[in-house]
């Protein structure tokens, strides 16, 4: 089918109500900014996920990347969506014009020059996100073995994708079937999402973030759905850029310095194996990751927590635009450029 006849199939659906989670925050921007929304019909839903490290970072990691900011000869290197999450002891943002050293950094790997540059200042890098930017962490301690660096921590808050949506398989039944996040999937590959499909009978599509892309993941979803069989199965749009074993490489770097354990994630509480902590033999660029699972407790106004896992869309939480918007934000799927809050905020 072509486009038209796509849009047209979408628009006139009038089968089961079907519910399909886009799991990556950059494709939720993709879908307000070109309209898709507007293209379906009533009867097919699309929930946002938790596809944003930012907003699923834990108030005590956020604590911890202020201890060392506050430390003398330290600065904390971060990316600029860090900056507004709000810990207990505030945001990077305050902590900063109280005289905190935080800089804004573009990729993790410019701190090995500066670490060079300065060797009695320890630059101490928050390194959030998922599979997507955890080989990028392991590389600057690869670097920095070679380089012989010494004063350079990494406090992780790196996080894995698959338990998650395991998570959510299990324990949210009102979701149908899931668009894959294309750029984790380009690491983990499509074969990842194999034994999901599989055990809860849910087709999982890999798509690019174009809008023909995420409208032909749409369709083939609801067809898997309407042919009404156990058979539902991984379906990769998106061949140009992911391959079936991922990429192999990335992936051995990840291995190579990281081990999984638990992790809390906020809004939805621990995870066992979803997050990825320096290994005992590189501890020495731990910048103390593990234990940060304290999170704030978020009032019953704020409904973060019903917001990633699809229960209700934003614009159902009392607080959303009233006491939480971007420039003052209250719950953290507000904070970032790819939290669904924010996005639902900016393209109401």
């Amino acid at each position: 089918m072509n486009a038209e006849q796509i849009i047209k199939y979408l628009k006139e659906y009038q089968g089961d109500e079907v519910n399909i989670m886009e799991v990556c925050g950059t494709h939720t921007a993709s879908i307000f900014k070109s309209g898709i929304r507007s293209l379906l019909s009533p009867k097919i839903r699309l929930i946002s996920g938790p596809g944003c490290p930012v907003c699923v970072t834990p108030a005590a990691y956020i604590d911890r990347c202020i201890e060392y900011a506050l430390k003398e000869n330290h600065v904390l290197c971060t990316f600029g969506d860090m900056m507004k999450v709000p810990g207990e002891k505030g945001s990077l943002a305050q902590a900063k014009g109280d005289g905190a050293k935080v800089e804004l950094m573009y990729s993790p790997l410019e701190i090995l020059e500066k670490a060079a540059a300065n060797p009695n200042i320890t630059y101490v890098i928050a390194a959030v996100g998922f599979e997507t930017t955890a080989p990028a962490y392991a590389l600057v301690m690869e670097e920095a073995i070679s380089r012989g660096l010494q004063n350079i921590r990494i406090i992780t808050a790196l996080k894995t994708v698959m338990p998650a949506l395991t998570w959510i398989c299990e324990n949210e039944k009102g979701i149908e079937g899931f668009l894959c996040p294309g750029h984790v999937s380009v690491i983990i590959g499509s074969q990842s999402y194999g034994e999901l499909a599989e055990t809860y009978h849910k087709p999982f599509v890999v798509t690019g973030f174009e809008p023909e892309y995420i409208l032909a993941a749409i369709y083939d979803v609801v067809r898997q759905l309407e042919a009404r069989s156990d058979g539902k199965t991984v379906h990769n749009l998106y061949s140009n850029a992911v391959k079936p074993e991922g990429n192999q490489k990335a992936q051995t770097l990840i291995e190579k310095y990281f081990e999984p354990g638990a992790a809390v994630w906020r809004g939805l509480g621990p995870i066992e194996d979803s997050g990825l902590y320096i290994k005992e033999e590189y501890q020495r660029f731990d910048g103390g990751s593990r234990g940060l699972d304290r999170d704030i407790e978020l009032p019953e106004s704020c409904r973060c927590g019903d917001v990633i896992v699809g229960r209700i869309n934003p614009n159902e939480c009392p607080m959303f635009g009233s006491g939480c918007h971007p420039v003052s934000p209250y719950g953290p799927c507000m904070v970032s450029s790819e939290g669904a809050c924010g996005i639902w905020y900016r393209n109401r």
